[in-house]
């Protein structure tokens, strides 16, 4: 029995489409929960100041002698009026390290650019954080040193969270970069991360919540 060409391709826009909802009301359960903990969350003081967020939910890490990264997620930054947030693009991070670590784990991811330069790296189609970017591990809680040191020494701050411990870390080597075919389910259409950000395209309805989070808890820069 054939199966239609048309049915293959409606259920895997389907699945494509699942698969999106689900990564993104994870990765608005990742902020939510970070920035519910005050005393263990991103500074405040930083995120208000921050030009772009990026957030990548279950970043995988794992292997056999040699320990890989590989995880997908989106970035908002601040529209141009300084008050609210854009419309996210999709992203993926991918890296390597070397060393003996046996077994995997899943990582959240938190990533805050905070100038225009590192703005404009991250809008572009990949680069790598620490060469193409600086990149350091952020504070976490009421810090006010803490978050004025962090902000004198990085373009980048990147934040993890692994079994309920909330850290900075340091992703040096790891590339970032845009995720056209994402952007194409996402939206419908072929999309760079620059056109959905600097368009300020309408927010599509899965991302709703992670957009509005964003604004609860920084809406003005």
């Amino acid at each position: 029995m054939k199966v239609p060409v048309l049915s293959i391709l409606s259920c895997g826009l389907l699945l494509a489409a699942s698969e999106h909802d689900e990564r993104l009301r994870n990765a608005a359960s990742v902020l939510q929960e970070v920035m519910e903990t005050p005393d263990q969350a991103i500074p405040q003081e930083l995120l208000d100041r921050a030009h772009c967020a990026v957030i990548v939910p279950g970043l995988k890490r794992g292997a056999f002698i040699f320990g890989a990264r590989y995880g997908k997620g989106y970035v908002s930054c601040r529209k141009k009026s300084r008050v609210g947030w854009t419309a996210p693009g999709t992203v993926r991070i991918e890296g390597g390290s070397f060393g003996l670590q046996i077994g995997g784990s899943e990582t959240d991811v938190i990533l805050l650019v905070m100038n225009e330069r590192g703005m404009d790296r991250l809008l572009s189609s990949q680069f790598t954080l620490g060469a193409g970017a600086s990149v350091a591990a952020g504070p976490v809680g009421r810090s006010a040193k803490a978050a004025t040191d962090a902000l004198l020494s990085a373009e980048i701050l990147s934040w993890s969270r692994s079994r309920g411990v909330f850290a900075g870390v340091s992703l040096e080597g790891a590339t970032l970069r845009q995720d056209v075919s994402d952007n194409r389910e996402l939206y419908g259409r072929t999309l760079e991360n620059h056109e959905i950000i600097e368009k300020e395209l309408p927010v599509p309805k899965p991302a709703r919540k992670l957009v509005s989070l964003l604004n609860r808890y920084s809406g003005r820069h």
